[in-house]
């Protein structure tokens, strides 16, 4: 049996992780099929069948599990090992990758990824936007950003400063036909741009008052699963939207769009950072928490 190349056994380990070529292979950032190409490579060298493949899914075989599990802490362990060395450079490389929702990408750290390049030019950063709730270890991320009752109890957690305010906005030609509610309460008198969640869930316009919280099921012609739909519908006269203060400040000081039940503004969520507990904080993640903190992010 010829010794097989690290990289081949570190492939199968990431195929194995994610039973996917697909997810292996954008982790990898090669194509699936060079990466299936490679596994077959793999279990000739070794004769022994690794993956069992389908045209739905991809699992070990038996030999494949028992590699897997004696293989996943040694490459732990070499890239900890890794790392420590990087922590010895003038400035880290290596590659980053974050799991974010798409309204705190563009509003919180688009304006980081400048100086974050400037600061570590040996640094791949790579930002996967996505409002679905994902296992930031089984999908290869590095860390992700959550808002704090979506949080795993084995996650460390690093408080982000709060995005901005919702607004509830529209069109001064919908105001003029329809006016604009004074309370939650008259929302259901008003064409309102719904929102759907990735889980499927359609969101309820949250709002609060000194100690008054209340949430109102909101109906309309349109339901849409991205703001800057929601923007675009409202300032189209479709009817009102609920979106973050960033998206909709410029249009507002305009006067193409109008703010509605301002002194309901729902508390601010808390937001956070957060990185498996059990994991060394790779270099390139702690310059990014640090940059972070330099910018009063965190």
């Amino acid at each position: 049996m010829k010794t097989p190349d690290l990289d081949d056994l570190a492939a199968f380990a990431c195929v194995a992780k994610h039973r996917s070529f697909r997810k292996a292979a954008q982790e990898r950032g090669v194509s699936a099929s060079a990466l299936s190409h490679a596994m077959r490579a793999l279990e000739q060298r070794l004769d022994l069948r690794l993956l069992n493949r389908s045209t739905r899914s991809v699992t070990p075989t038996a030999a494949g599990e028992r590699l897997l599990a004696r293989l996943a802490p040694a490459l732990d362990e070499i890239h900890a090992g890794l790392d420590d060395i990087n922590a010895l450079r003038d400035t880290p490389s290596g590659s980053l990758r974050l799991n974010v929702p798409r309204s705190v990408a563009a509003l919180l750290l688009t304006p980081l990824f400048a100086r974050f390049h400037q600061a570590f030019p040996d640094v791949r950063l790579e930002v996967v936007t996505d409002d679905r709730l994902v296992d930031i270890v089984r999908d290869g991320f590095d860390a992700g950003v959550r808002y704090g009752e979506s949080l795993a109890q084995d996650m460390v957690a690093i408080p982000l400063r709060p995005l901005p305010r919702m607004n509830v906005v529209a069109a001064p030609a919908y105001a003029e036909r329809h006016g604009l509610p004074r309370t939650p309460g008259e929302l259901k008198h008003h064409a309102c741009i719904g929102r759907r969640f990735p889980s499927g869930a359609v969101y309820a316009w949250e709002f609060a008052q000194g100690g008054e919280k209340l949430s109102v099921a909101v109906d309309g012609p349109l339901l849409l699963d991205d703001e800057d739909l929601m923007v675009s519908a409202a300032l189209d006269g479709v009817g009102l939207a609920y979106v973050y203060e960033g998206r909709v400040a410029q249009a507002v000081a305009e006067g193409r769009l109008l703010r509605a039940l301002e002194e309901w503004h729902p508390p601010l969520e808390s937001l956070f950072l957060y990185y498996p507990s059990g994991r060394r904080q790779p270099a390139p993640l702690r310059a990014f928490i640090d940059l972070l903190r330099q910018m009063g992010r965190a």
